[in-house]
């Protein structure tokens, strides 16, 4: 399954068979992600403050998720967020309540927050964590993920991007103005073609594919599953 290489639509296919034929939660799905890329960040070795930040859509509750394991183990993390609580949807809504039963500390950024503060918050930082725009994003990522994303790369920190890093396009692996450089990208069902496109690991850092509970003839017989 790791050799696998499949466009954003591919996968949307996969998540929505998943859910729809096969009684598949959403929130399991969500889950499975987040744990290995939890697993995978526990690997690669840990020795301070994890910072995760955070957008609105399913990639940000892959980093709530993520977060609330990474608490279960003993590490330090911290969520930072650019997106009103109240305007998550789904199962990224849900896993951001699941998140403040924990004790793990979540600023929310408003838009006279400036880079000194997003500063202040990384300066201790081990490893920074990208769960800003996920796979769906194309194009160049707008205000204020374009400064965010630029401060987060001048940190010293190492840095691990959740799906694909926020700014290289899924399918193309054309990269925007602003992409988030990683030093490893953990990537969910099968490696996409953006990872794979010649000058992306320049952005991705080492990939490791993690599966998120589908069956393994769902994933490997996409083509066949019809219409998204």
């Amino acid at each position: 399954m790791s050799q696998l290489v499949l466009t954003r639509e591919q996968v949307r296919k996969i998540d929505q068979y998943a859910i729809e034929e096969l009684g598949m939660s959403g929130l399991v799905l969500m889950e499975n992600a987040a744990r290995g890329c939890a697993d995978k960040l526990c690997e690669l070795g840990i020795e301070g403050p994890v910072v995760i930040a955070c957008g609105r859509g399913n990639n940000a509750g892959d980093g709530f998720v993520l977060a609330r394991h990474l608490d279960l183990r003993g590490y330090e993390t911290k969520v930072l967020l650019w997106c009103d609580p109240d305007e998550l949807e789904g199962d990224a809504a849900d896993n951001f309540c699941l998140l403040g039963a924990t004790d793990v500390p979540i600023c929310v950024f408003e838009e006279e927050d400036g880079v000194e503060e997003l500063e202040q918050q990384v300066e201790d930082a081990d490893w920074i964590v990208d769960a800003l725009l996920g796979t769906g994003a194309t194009g160049e990522p707008r205000p204020p993920f374009d400064v965010v994303i630029d401060v987060l790369n001048q940190q010293t920190a190492s840095r691990l991007a959740v799906d694909i890093p926020s700014g290289l396009d899924c399918d193309s692996g054309e990269p925007a103005s602003q992409t988030f450089r990683a030093d490893h990208t953990c990537t969910f069902v099968a490696l996409k073609p953006g990872l794979v496109a010649e000058g992306a690991g320049e952005f991705t850092g080492e990939v490791s594919v993690h599966d998120i509970g589908v069956p393994r003839p769902v994933v490997e017989e996409v083509d066949e599953l019809g219409e998204a």
